[in-house]
């Protein structure tokens, strides 16, 4: 006999709760049908602790505010700082310190915005609880619940923890949020092979869930963390959140400008030496170069462009949890996706009816009035009159109470037209069967005019059974039983689930209830065939997804035949792709599964842990993936996957803590309109730092040529520093709010392996410190030799640069695209920073304050001359390079222009 203790335990998870009988699971808890005793209760709960779930402690604002400075690049901003400060130069360390404090707040505000003090796990649980105890029924706190105690479940209840049932009348229970299956399960008290999967064991209640309609009652055999929603969640908080790419990216170009501006400093410093200059004054000359190099303003402006990609994302219905991951879903090559509530609206809807030998399309009927003559009118009412669910309709769509199938049948004869509440008001009730899964049908006796009638509902090969006519052509006929499985078979094939209707008009001097437990020698009427509609404009998403490369697909709990044809409709895969069912998964190894994720594109009746496999194997491969889901199943895979993207409105409250993104219109379309925007927020990250590291590069190149050709340094550590936050912060900022270029959605997915400069922006950044170096080190030693002043001659060099930079910030706007085809109006905020940085600079030239703290002196009108056209021939540079790289291409930026690339089933996934 098993232990007690066993129902708590963390193997209780995978016991064979399901394959025992009822008697047997009692024993082994034992317990009986008067339930527990209250001393028993006190010992068990002492044992076992009470029923909830362990609550994740939120971060705190000391956590979020450490968070900030965990960045390669931060570090080197740090080391300066301490650097500048033994040297006394308190100017440059305040400056430094303006910048993480600056990048620091932008980071802290957004993350600690999007912070949830939401306890999501703890809302999954229902905070009271029907249990049977010393024989008598008691209300408790949920929490108070331990193994072995008897709880009674009703319509509209939320399961308390996992359950063993014992009875149950006509109980369904919602288990989407939990296994994706859209269908409510029917229960049943029966044990089960031992092999059933969590989806499949049906005298199972579990945590979490809501009682659709019916009633039951059952053993706990689980609490709190020991519930399956409890084994999610100690998945989750186990789960360890992977870098993303960007953060990856970021890191790798942070190192590399480490690497870079210590070689370049050790350089500078050796060939001083070797020069002959002193020691000292070399290592001032090495931080300046330092501090040339390093470009200060590149965090501040990544979390800006990152923020502003945030607020686009929520004018979109995307909202960003995590700053980084505004980026990620425009390096993703693979979405996951859910499909209960994600590519489906989570709702049952009639789509079919067969009447009479014809099938007929509800959405194409007419909604003008259905009359008694109409084929369908007697299939429809007898889906009202044997139904016990309750719909309406709100501004914000159906409001439904009961069984999802039964509101179907309802809102399907409202949308032709009838009103359901007038004809149940008008058919009065006699007498009622309610729905059996060993009967296969419900059965209603009404009174209409004097008249009386039943209406039955039910599976189509049970109706068969019970009906000796049918309908065709408005006339009764012999039934034609292969003509009725034959319709529901071509119904079902289409991924429908069928329910065929039947009446029969009551002789006046019949007895009711003399014999109701079955009715015969009904008349057929016809079938309706339902499913989990696909959401409006998904199919256009998953179209669109395909065209970026994007491959979609589906994840879910639901079965293979639902999920292929929803796949099929969607375009996801053809008729004849392959489903991998969780049974399928569960006999698979690793390297097998990796092999299999490049054809498979649907894969049903998965479980959680399945899920996360999937996820796990497609990022094996190499795979930047998302994955969309709602449900507390899909949490773990949630948080593992490169994104998590959750359902705000349908979502709970356990995906959305774990998810990376929310969809404030549960739309599958809006992950599209993300994707652009994660797209043009990492091409602006990408312009933004082109920007800043061809001036750092251009800075070292004109020092270190400098020093060989035996010159004076043509800047001073606080000049370098003017440059990079004051003129280069102003404009780097602006490009933040480039709208993106043409055809964005066109483009492959980045490759993980392409760094946050391109390749094809390396070459530019060769090109562009050439031509700054050039330009500043002829002009700088042209007014050196023509004044003989350093001062003078350091400010024009300074001033050089700055004007370079105005022009540079407008090749900086695209990769490819010509400076000329491109509207200066599109970015007012360029514009108005360019004119801003000049002026700013202009004035710090002639105002005295700024001319002491910075060095500089002002300069004439020639030397301004000189400056603006030498500062000019960047835009022939870049425009020639541009015009190449156009007609010449690299590989890794070409636009996809095949059909094959975007088919369904294609891609980079």
């Amino acid at each position: 006999m098993t232990d007690p203790k066993d129902a708590a335990s963390p193997r209780s998870r995978d016991s064979s709760w399901h394959s025992m009988a009822v008697d047997e699971a009692a024993a082994s808890l034992k317990t009986s049908r008067q339930g527990l005793s209250r001393n028993e209760v006190a010992r068990r709960l002492d044992e076992y602790g009470p029923n909830q779930l362990e609550e994740e402690p939120q971060q705190t604002v000391a956590a979020l505010i450490l968070h900030q400075f965990r960045s390669p690049l931060i570090y080197i901003l740090v080391i300066a700082a301490i650097v500048t400060l033994a040297l006394e130069e308190y100017i440059d360390v305040a400056v430094i310190t303006a910048v993480l404090v600056l990048n620091a707040v932008i980071g802290f505000t957004q993350e600690r915005k999007a912070e949830t003090s939401v306890r999501s796990l703890i809302r999954m649980s229902a905070p009271h609880a029907r249990v049977i105890r010393d024989g008598s029924e008691h209300d408790i706190e949920s929490r108070e619940l331990v193994p072995g105690d008897l709880v009674l479940i009703e319509s509209g209840s939320r399961v308390p923890a996992d359950l063993r049932l014992t009875s149950t009348t006509a109980l369904q229970i919602d288990e989407s949020a939990f296994t994706g299956e859209s269908d409510a399960v029917q229960k049943q008290a029966d044990p089960i092979g031992d092999s059933a999967v969590l989806a499949d064991r049906t005298n199972m209640a579990f945590a979490g869930t809501a009682v659709a309609s019916g009633r039951g009652r059952g053993y706990v055999v689980s609490t709190g963390e020991r519930t399956q929603i409890g084994g999610i969640a100690s998945q989750v908080r186990s789960e360890v959140r992977l870098s993303t790419p960007l953060q990856q990216k970021m890191a790798r170009f942070a190192s590399a400008i480490g690497v870079a501006v210590g070689a370049s400093a050790l350089l500078a410093f050796a060939i001083g030496i070797v020069r002959g200059e002193s020691g000292s004054d070399m290592f001032m000359v090495a931080v300046t170069l330092a501090v040339a190099a390093i470009p200060e303003g590149l965090p501040v402006v990544s979390t800006i462009t990152l923020a502003v990609g945030v607020r686009r994302m929520a004018n979109r219905n995307a909202i960003i949890r995590r700053l980084p991951a505004v980026e990620t879903l425009g390096s993703t090559t693979c979405i996951g996706s859910d499909k209960t509530g994600t590519l489906t609206e989570n709702r049952m809807t009639v789509t079919s009816i067969w009447s009479g030998g014809q099938v007929f399309d509800v959405s194409s009927e007419s909604k003008d009035g259905i009359t008694p003559e109409d084929p369908n009118y007697l299939t429809l009412l007898a889906g009202v009159l044997s139904n016990e669910a309750a719909v309406a309709q709100t501004d914000h769509g159906w409001e439904t109470q009961g069984d999802p199938t039964e509101a179907a049948l309802l809102i399907a004869a409202t949308h032709l037209g009838m009103e359901p509440e007038e004809i149940r008001d008008a058919y009065h009730i006699v007498a009622e069967i309610p729905f059996e899964p060993d009967r296969q049908f419900a059965a209603s006796y009404r009174e209409n005019e004097g008249k009386r009638q039943v209406y039955v509902k039910g599976a189509p090969e049970r109706l068969v059974q019970m009906s000796s006519s049918m309908l065709q052509n408005g006339r009764e006929v012999p039934l034609d039983e292969n003509s009725v499985h034959t319709a529901a078979d071509d119904l079902a094939s289409q991924g429908l689930r069928v329910l065929a209707m039947a009446y029969r008009e009551i002789p006046a001097d019949h007895d009711l209830f003399e014999g109701t437990d079955e009715p015969h020698g009904l008349v057929l009427v016809g079938m309706q065939g339902m499913m989990d509609p696909p959401r409006e404009g998904v199919r256009d998403a998953i179209t669109a997804c395909n065209d970026a490369g994007i491959r979609v697909v589906m994840v879910t709990g639901d079965h293979a035949a639902t999920a292929r044809s929803i796949g099929h409709d969607l375009g996801i895969s053809d008729s004849s792709s392959k489903v991998l069912t969780g049974a399928d998964l569960a006999n698979m190894e690793e390297a097998d599964l990796r092999s299999a994720v490049h054809d498979v594109a649907i894969y049903a009746r998965v479980a959680p842990d399945q899920k996360l496999r999937v996820v796990r194997a497609l990022q094996s491969e190499g795979d930047v993936v998302a994955v969309t889901g709602d449900g507390v199943n899909d949490a773990p895979a949630l948080k593992a996957a490169d994104i998590g993207v959750a359902m705000g409105r349908s979502g709970t409250d356990v995906a959305r803590e774990a998810a990376d993104m929310v969809l404030s219109d549960d739309n599958f379309v809006s992950i599209v309109a993300a994707v652009e925007e994660g797209r043009i927020t990492f091409d602006n990250v990408r312009k933004a730092s082109f920007f800043l590291i061809g001036t750092g590069a251009a800075t070292v190149l004109t020092i270190i040529a400098a020093l060989v050709a035996g010159w004076p340094i043509p800047f001073l550590p606080a000049q370098m520093l003017w440059l990079n936050l004051v003129t280069n912060g102003l404009q780097d900022v602006a490009l933040a709010f480039e709208p993106g270029d043409e055809g964005i959605l066109q483009r492959r997915p980045r490759p993980r392996r392409e760094g946050v400069i391109s390749r094809l922006l390396w070459e530019r950044t060769v090109i562009v410190a050439l031509v700054l170096a050039a330009g500043t080190l002829a002009l700088f030693k042209w007014e050196l030799d023509r004044s003989g002043s350093l001062a003078l001659a350091q400010t024009v060099a300074l001033t050089t640069m700055v004007v370079f930079q105005a022009f540079q910030a407008g090749n900086a706007r695209s990769e490819t695209r010509s400076l000329f085809r491109m509207s200066p109006f599109s970015n007012r905020l360029l514009i108005g920073s360019t004119v801003v940085a000049l002026a700013v600079h202009v004035g710090a030239l002639y105002w005295g304050p700024t001319q002491t703290i910075l060095r500089v002196e002002p300069i004439d009108a020639g030397s301004w001359v000189r400056i603006v056209l030498v500062a000019s021939t960047i835009l022939a540079a870049s425009e020639l390079h541009k015009f190449l790289r156009r007609r010449y291409p690299i590989e890794s930026l070409e636009l996809k222009t095949t059909a094959t690339e975007s088919a369904p089933g294609t891609g980079w996934c």
